[in-house]
């Protein structure tokens, strides 16, 4: 069984080792279907829980155009921006509802989604995914500082075999970085309702 130090060792090796999909990997031409999904998949890989997990598949992005998060597809083929579209959707989907991934992408693709708009949808995507660095960093002194935290949570604890001590500092990690998780969510929900238009009253509605 590895000690505490060696596996945070890897939970940090683990964090370095994920990355965004870059611009410049996402082809220029149009794709049919089965191109966008194997095209994900070979580039989401390090980010699935299990080999057998399926990045995306057909009919997410048939449900996605459904659920008007994302644009349908121009003649069966799917542009630069749709694939742009699916990596926001991607990563939000295991935090948020469809109602409130839509509320976000909605205005972004309305505005953005279209080879003349300023900024680009390109331009958005490098600018956000540009900070993950940054983030990352950031998010590895969150995670030495937690993870110091569960190892000190119970050691007042003197009859406590090895067996206990490394399942209660494993919670103990996991409460901790669960809670960092559930108020983000939180306050990514309270912001997207603040970003919904108020719908009219009904004797007011276009009919």
């Amino acid at each position: 069984m590895k000690n505490n130090s060696e596996r945070l060792s890897d939970i940090l090796s683990w964090l370095d080792s994920i990355s965004y999909i870059k611009t410049e990997k996402i082809p220029e031409v149009d794709l049919y279907m089965d191109q966008v999904t194997s095209f994900m998949e070979e580039h989401l890989k390090k980010t699935k829980r299990s080999p057998e997990d399926k990045a995306l598949t057909k009919t997410m992005i048939n449900n996605y155009v459904k659920n008007r998060l994302l644009p349908p597809p121009e003649k069966k083929k799917y542009s630069k921006e749709h694939i742009l579209t699916l990596v926001f959707i991607y990563y939000f989907k295991s935090v948020l509802s469809i109602s409130d991934i839509q509320n976000i992408l909605n205005p972004l693709t309305d505005r953005y989604f279209g080879e003349k708009s300023s900024p680009s949808l390109t331009d958005i995507y490098d600018g956000i995914f540009k900070l993950e660095g940054h983030q990352v960093e950031r998010l590895k002194e969150m995670i030495r500082e937690e993870y110091m935290i569960s190892e000190t949570a119970f050691s007042d604890l003197e009859d406590l075999d090895e067996e206990d001590a490394d399942f209660l500092q494993k919670f103990t990690f996991i409460c901790l970085l669960n809670f960092d998780v559930y108020t983000k969510k939180l306050l990514i929900e309270k912001i997207v309702d603040s970003m919904k238009k108020p719908e009219l009253p009904k004797n007011k509605r276009k009919r």
